[in-house]
C-alpha cells in the first residue's frame, strides 16, 4: 500500500518540482489530492479503447501543463470536480468495471499517481488500465504507476520550444516528453482483435498554423515507437479555453492542414493509424462536467 503521506511534503512529483506542502496547499497542478470531475462510459475514445461498451473514463481535476487551448479547461484548472479519497476512487473504478467498461481510462492523473496507485491496489481491475496523459511526466512519476498500467496513452503535443512555451507554458515540454516516451515505449504491444490490451498508443492533435511542427513530431514518433503502436491523428481542435491574445487559435484546422499531416503519417508508414473527420471538432463531443 502506498500513501500520499509517504512522499516528501515538499512536492517534487512532476517536472515542475514546485515544492508545495501537499496536501496542505495546492501545487502547481492546482490540487492537494484527488478531485474527480466526471466518471462515465465514454464512447468517443479511439476504437481500441472504447471498443464495444465504451472506455470507463475518470477525468481528474488539475494538471501540471497549462495548455491555453485545453478543451477540458475547467477540469485542468481544478475548477470542477469533487474531492475523493483513494477508497472512494476505488469504488468509482469498480462501478465503471461493473457497468461493462472495456478499459479503465485514467485521464490526467499524473499529479496524483501515488493516490491513484493506492486506489488501484484496492480495486484491482480485471480490464486494461489506461494511463491517459499529456506526456509531461518524470520517469519517477511513471515508475510509481507503471505496475498498474496496461496501456500508456500519451499526447505528443509540440516539438518546438517556442510553440510549447506559447501554448502550454512549458518550454521544456518536448525534452520531458521524449524521456517519458522512451520509458513508456518499452511495454510490449498486445491486441485482441482491434482492442489494445497492453502497450503504447500515441495521440497527436493537429493545431491551426502548426503543421510543420506536426511533421517533426511524426518524424520523431516514427523513429521512437515500436512497430504496431497505434497513432491517433486528431482533428478535433475547437477554439476554447484561454486563447485571448492568441488570435491564430481562433479557428479550426483546415482540411488542407489536416491532409498535409495525415499524408505525411501515411508516407512514414505507421502501421496502425487512426484519423478523424471534420465533424470531430464539435463541442458536442466534449463531456458535460459534473457539479
Amino acid at each position: 500500500m502506498r500513501s500520499w503521506y509517504n512522499f516528501p511534503m515538499k512536492c517534487t512529483l512532476c517536472p515542475l518540482a514546485c515544492g508545495a506542502d501537499r496536501p496542505l496547499r495546492a501545487g502547481a497542478c492546482g490540487t492537494t489530492g484527488i478531485t474527480v470531475a466526471k466518471a462515465c462510459l465514454h464512447p468517443y475514445e479511439e476504437p481500441f479503447l472504447a471498443h464495444t461498451n465504451g472506455a470507463g473514463a475518470v477525468f481528474f481535476g488539475g494538471c501540471s501543463l497549462r495548455c491555453k487551448f485545453c478543451q477540458n479547461f475547467e477540469v485542468s484548472r481544478a475548477q470542477k470536480g469533487r474531492n475523493v479519497s483513494p477508497g472512494g476512487l476505488a469504488e468509482i473504478f469498480a462501478s465503471l468495471e461493473n457497468a461493462g467498461a472495456d478499459c479503465l481510462d485514467l485521464v490526467t492523473c499524473d499529479h496524483v499517481v501515488p493516490l491513484v496507485a493506492e486506489a488501484l491496489d484496492l480495486a484491482k481491475p480485471r480490464i486494461p488500465v489506461v494511463f491517459n496523459t499529456g506526456g509531461y511526466c518524470t520517469k519517477e512519476q511513471l515508475e510509481i504507476i507503471a505496475p498498474y498500467v496496461d496501456v500508456w496513452l500519451p499526447d505528443a503535443k509540440f516539438f518546438s520550444e517556442e510553440l510549447s512555451e506559447r501554448y502550454t507554458g512549458r518550454r521544456d515540454y518536448f525534452r520531458v516528453f521524449r524521456r517519458a516516451l522512451a520509458f513508456m515505449a518499452e511495454k510490449e504491444i498486445n491486441f485482441d482483435g482491434e482492442k489494445l490490451l497492453s502497450g503504447i498508443a500515441v495521440r497527436h492533435l493537429v493545431m491551426p498554423g502548426c503543421t510543420s511542427d506536426s511533421l517533426q513530431i511524426l518524424d520523431f514518433l516514427k523513429e521512437s515507437l515500436p512497430e504496431g503502436a497505434p497513432l491517433s491523428l486528431m482533428r478535433q481542435y475547437t477554439p476554447m479555453g484561454d486563447i485571448e491574445g492568441l488570435p491564430e487559435l481562433g479557428r479550426r484546422v483546415t482540411a488542407r492542414e489536416y491532409r498535409r499531416v495525415r499524408d505525411h503519417a501515411l508516407q512514414l508508414g505507421f502501421s496502425v493509424l487512426y484519423t478523424q473527420g471534420k465533424e470531430s471538432a464539435e463541442k458536442a463531443f466534449i463531456p458535460v462536467w459534473d457539479d
